[in-house]
């Protein structure tokens, strides 16, 4: 806390008034900075350690996915080789890394909620208590230099009136004097006299009034407002230190509290390590690589000086190596993996803005959102101003003909219905972003069942996900098992289900161009088979043959429902209108 000299009582010259308004102005703006500069080392605190969490949540990531990328991958000739003790501690490293990396994961979350979440609110706090110490300052400062420019103003009126009193009282007594001058102005100048003495027995008397009240107010002001700002200051500043003190001490605690946990991970990785067997690897691969044969026998000795009777013994080495079984080959190298055919989509960022930040991603996709209702909006007010248009041409047909807005009107029903599937995917991923969705969650089947069938980029993005640069697969085997078929049969996944029966028939009374995902694109006067009735919402579910099927406006075609239909692809005939 800042002391202040104890002020004398103030009654002498100006300057020292002013002198002692200065210093406590100027302790103030020192204090101000001293404080700022405290704020400024807990906010630097709290950067330093959310980038500490963010080296920690990498880190973690990087570990997981190390250990993710070494996994043996299912049914594949890695698992056969996790037999032996050497491969089955390998195994349990990896295991125990991803639980390790778990560890780093919850030193991020406890730094973030217990050290840089408490300490920003913290600092919020401190911001408005420092704010309001310093205004009662900076308050009470301006009431006593108002009540010192009382005090100077009460002053120089009472100087000025005793001025004005002498003056008087010597025009008197020169007056009285003058032998010449009558006694009406005589008694004239009397009376002024009297009134100016008058007046500056008055200045006098406010004057020491607000004198008083000035000495008053500035011990009220250096004695106990003062020191009270300061105090609170004081006490500001002190909570400000302990506090980011009891931070540094969290820091510590928080890392000291997965020490046992990261320490018996390591304890089962020694351990894994110390089950090796070399006896027992080695005897593994005895018995799986060993042939059974016999060694082969002597070999006899051939002597050329006897008649050409040249034999070659039973147990010779070729007949042993003729008669043997070729050996297993040991290590062969597995099949090419896909990842090289596949291409990578270098284009723009994807659709639902998924690049970015979280924050940033909400207000693109609102944007986004309110848009395309505005695009709704004017779509609509163009169809309801055709629309009575139209109305207006069949009241009074010399004003034109009310068929040639059909076409018009259909293609605003048309845009409309694009725009509406637009809004209401771009809806899906921002209720997503805003919580109220399950992340990654299944959208509506109609949006998504025949789309994800013939979305090719889906799969490139699969084959983009496990591509790693040394060629290696960083995704689950159940997935890659799923991508070892040509991107021509991905839809084959789907193939477990049972197709929907067809339950009619139906006539495309428009062209309708299915560019969304769920939608199929039918040309005006196409026949097609119906699979699901409009379920009130306006569209109806319709397959072209065993690979194409989607959902066209229920306004866009004549449906045929035959009850008796069965799940079989009848030959359609021809509909008469």
């Amino acid at each position: 806390m800042v002391s202040l000299p104890h002020p004398s009582v103030l009654h002498g010259a100006v300057s020292a008034s002013c002198l002692c308004c200065r210093k406590g102005k100027d302790q103030f703006d020192n204090l101000e900075k001293h404080t700022q500069w405290g704020i400024d080392v807990l906010e630097k605190y709290i950067k330093f350690v959310k980038e500490r969490t963010e080296i920690e949540l990498s880190y973690a990531k990087q570990l997981r996915n190390l250990s993710k990328k070494y996994q043996p991958k299912k049914n594949s000739k890695e698992e056969e080789e996790y037999r032996y003790t050497s491969t089955r501690a390998f195994l349990a490293t990896l295991n125990e890394m991803n639980d390790y990396a778990g560890q780093h994961e919850v030193i991020s979350e406890n730094m973030t909620s217990l050290i840089t979440a408490e300490l920003t609110r913290y600092v919020q706090e401190l911001k408005q208590e420092r704010k309001s110490h310093f205004h009662d300052g900076r308050k009470a400062q301006q009431h006593i230099e108002t009540c010192w420019k009382q005090l100077e103003a009460s002053k120089r009126r009472f100087e000025r009136d005793c001025k004005e009193a002498d003056r008087a009282q010597q025009y008197f007594e020169k007056m009285d004097a003058d032998i010449n001058v009558t006694k009406a102005d005589v008694e004239k100048a009397r009376q002024q006299a009297q009134l100016r003495h008058q007046m500056a027995e008055d200045s006098k008397a406010e004057y020491s009034s607000t004198l008083q009240k000035f000495n008053s107010e500035q011990h009220e002001h250096y004695y106990t407002h003062i020191p009270n700002i300061f105090q609170k200051i004081q006490e500001m500043e002190e909570r400000r230190i302990v506090r980011i003190g009891e931070s540094m001490k969290t820091f510590a605690e928080v890392d000291r509290q997965v020490i046992p946990i990261i320490g018996k991970c390591l304890d089962e990785i020694t351990k894994a390590a110390e089950s090796v067997d070399h006896k027992n690897d080695s005897q593994m691969v005895i018995e799986a690589f060993k042939s059974g044969f016999e060694p082969p026998g002597d070999v006899d000795f051939e002597d050329f000086t006897q008649p050409m009777k040249r034999t070659v013994s039973e147990s010779s080495l070729s007949n042993s190596r003729g008669d043997g079984k070729s050996e297993p080959k040991f290590g062969s190298k597995s099949k090419g993996k896909l990842w090289p055919f596949i291409k990578k989509n270098k284009g723009a960022g994807p659709e639902d803005f998924s690049n970015l930040p979280p924050e940033q991603r909400r207000k693109k996709l609102q944007q986004k959102v309110d848009e395309l209702n505005r695009d709704i909006q004017k779509e609509m007010d163009s169809r309801d101003a055709l629309t009575k248009m139209k109305d207006v041409y069949i009241k009074n047909p010399q004003m034109g003909d009310a068929a040639s807005v059909d076409h018009r009107l259909a293609e605003l029903g048309q845009n409309i219905e694009k725009l509406r599937l637009e809004v209401q995917k771009f809806e899906g991923w921002l209720a997503e972003v805003e919580g109220r969705l399950p992340a990654r969650s299944e959208q509506p089947r109609r949006q998504s069942g025949v789309y994800e069938a013939q979305n090719p980029s889906g799969v490139n993005s699969c084959a983009q996900d496990r591509e790693s640069p040394d060629g290696s697969y960083t995704e689950e085997q159940s997935q890659e098992t799923e991508m070892k078929v040509p991107a021509t049969d991905f839809d084959d996944e789907f193939d477990d289900e049972e197709p929907l029966p067809t339950i009619g028939t139906c006539k495309a009374l428009y062209t309708f161009e299915g560019q969304n995902e769920g939608t199929i694109s039918v040309a005006e006067g196409e026949l097609l088979y119906v699979i699901e009735e409009d379920k009130g919402d306006g569209w109806t579910r319709i397959r072209r043959n065993e690979d194409e099927e989607g959902y066209v406006p229920t306004s866009y075609v004549e449906v045929y429902l035959d009850k008796n239909a069965k799940d079989v692809h009848k030959p359609l005939q021809k509909i008469s209108e």
